[in-house]
């Protein structure tokens, strides 16, 4: 420690005068010396207290080490291990930040025509959502579900399967057999003049076959009997969500194995009355190709009975885009049909569910919640997910394996040909997005929906689905039509809010 601070001595000055002090100037000097003393004990006072403090702050370490070393020790202090609260949230990694998107289509979305809206936007570059709208819910499709029905067609049966139709000798002399294989565009029209169906069977080339071949054997008699086999589909031949006026009205035939030119009234034309008996009315085609005068009744063909002629649908590949481009129910069902029997799930209305789910499944997209009632959308009772359709679309998009053949078969917003190419589609200020929305248009009495891909304003790619369910009506297309063209300006600027 330090020594204690003497007193201050006298200077000379304080010398000379020493003998000659009045009283006054000894009380002064006196009371400097006391001043002197205080000053010299406040010091001392200090100095100790500080030499204390610098003591107890090498015992508690709160020193610089330089101090800390005077008063050392053979053995240091562990250093504490750090223990991290167990109730407090720890982030495993650092969260990137996200792209501020600033292009609202809030206003179009609040549009009251919608309805019950629904919808979704993704990135199909980046995989994103950038809009959602109960994107996850299960709902009515419309038309659109023939998207889904095209899809498990091109997995199950490829684009180069064509459907058959078969004439076999019959268990009789004088017996032959129509037998239907699901070929709902085949055509009774003459050959050389075109069927609404572009590419289809005709029923005189089945019969000119069938002559040139009975006849090849002499001991055949005159054909006299007519047997018509469509077990290759299983009944009921209506389905129980649809309305009946759909019939006179030209949209939908009866679902049967046999039946010619989609059973319509006109063949020439898309939207024509059907029947009420459509495998009569293509018994009475054919036996009118025979050219000879047969009874007609129904039955199922002999096991391994003798072929005598065959024709096949166009591929299912031209098919698709038959049925996509027009929104054509009658090729939708009999694709679904076929899809339900390949795969071995059931030929009639029930099998369909298990049919198409299990041709969706190799697309690796998640079915659940998923309902399939039939194959062109018109069951009120269908539901699938504006989800599901934006993550398949995305595959369609990158033409993954054969589903290029689906996107070719959308129609084109301002296009030359397709439901999107009607008048009441993308119209006015909407026509700023023509050429740019690819989509399969859907509609029902409650419903109207729009989904698959818009090449936006920015370059983007986007995959999207939009429905109006509910109390609607065709001014909701316009709607629809208003919102898909805000996806289109607003592109990967797209906001959610």
């Amino acid at each position: 420690m330090d020594k204690p601070v003497q007193a201050p001595q006298p200077t000379d000055a304080d010398a000379s005068t020493r003998g000659g002090l009045t009283p006054l100037g000894e009380q002064q000097r006196s009371t400097r010396h006391r001043r002197a003393w205080l000053i010299a004990a406040g010091a001392l006072v200090f100095l100790l207290l500080g030499s204390g403090a610098v003591f107890a702050g090498t015992q508690t370490g709160a020193m610089e080490p330089a101090a800390a070393s005077a008063v050392s020790t053979s053995t240091a202090t562990p250093s504490p291990t750090p223990t991290v609260d167990p109730a407090r949230p720890v982030p495993a990694e650092a969260t990137a930040a996200s792209r501020l998107r600033t292009c609202s289509v809030a206003n179009l979305a609040a549009d009251t025509r919608l309805a019950e809206f629904q919808a979704q936007v993704v990135n199909a570059e980046t995989g994103a959502v950038l809009f959602d709208r109960g994107g996850t819910i299960s709902s009515r499709t419309a038309s659109v579900m023939k998207v889904l029905t095209s899809a498990a067609a091109l997995n199950v049966l490829g684009s180069d399967y064509r459907a058959t139709t078969r004439v076999v000798k019959g268990a009789e002399p004088g017996q032959i057999v129509l037998v239907g294989g699901g070929d709902l565009t085949l055509s009774r029209l003459p050959t050389g003049q075109e069927p609404f169906y572009t590419g289809a069977a005709h029923l005189d080339d089945l019969a000119t076959q069938t002559l040139v071949a009975w006849a090849a054997d002499p001991a055949n008699p005159p054909i006299t009997s007519l047997v018509l086999d469509a077990s290759y589909f299983s009944g009921p031949d209506w389905d129980e969500g649809w309305a009946r006026t759909e019939l006179g009205l030209g949209y939908m035939p009866e679902i049967t194995a046999l039946m010619v030119d989609g059973d319509r009234d006109d063949p020439t034309r898309s939207t024509s009355a059907r029947s009420e008996d459509p495998i009569a009315r293509a018994g009475q085609a054919f036996a009118d190709a025979l050219g000879g005068k047969v009874t007609i009744s129904q039955a199922t063909a002999p096991a391994g009975a003798t072929q005598l002629g065959a024709v096949q649908s166009a591929p299912v590949s031209t098919l698709i885009q038959q049925s996509l481009i027009v929104s054509d129910n009658t090729i939708a069902e009999m694709l679904a049909r076929l899809v339900a029997i390949e795969n071995g799930a059931g030929n009639s209305f029930s099998a369909l569910q298990a049919g198409i789910v299990g041709g969706l499944a190799a697309y690796g997209i998640d079915t659940t919640g998923m309902i399939i009632k039939d194959g062109s959308g018109l069951s009120p009772n269908n539901a699938v997910s504006p989800a599901y359709l934006t993550a398949l679309f995305l595959k369609v998009n990158a033409r993954e394996g054969n589903l290029g053949v689906l996107f070719d078969g959308l129609p084109i917003a301002g296009g030359p040909r397709g439901s999107l190419s009607y008048s009441d589609r993308f119209s006015g200020a909407n026509s700023v997005a023509d050429g740019a929305v690819f989509a399969k248009t859907g509609w029902i009495d409650t419903g109207y929906t729009l989904a698959g891909v818009i090449h936006a304003a920015d370059g983007t790619p986007l995959t999207f689905a939009i429905y109006a369910i509910g109390n609607v009506s065709s001014n909701a297309k316009i709607a629809i039509d208003t919102l898909a063209t805000g996806f289109f300006q607003c592109g990967d600027n797209l906001s959610n809010n």
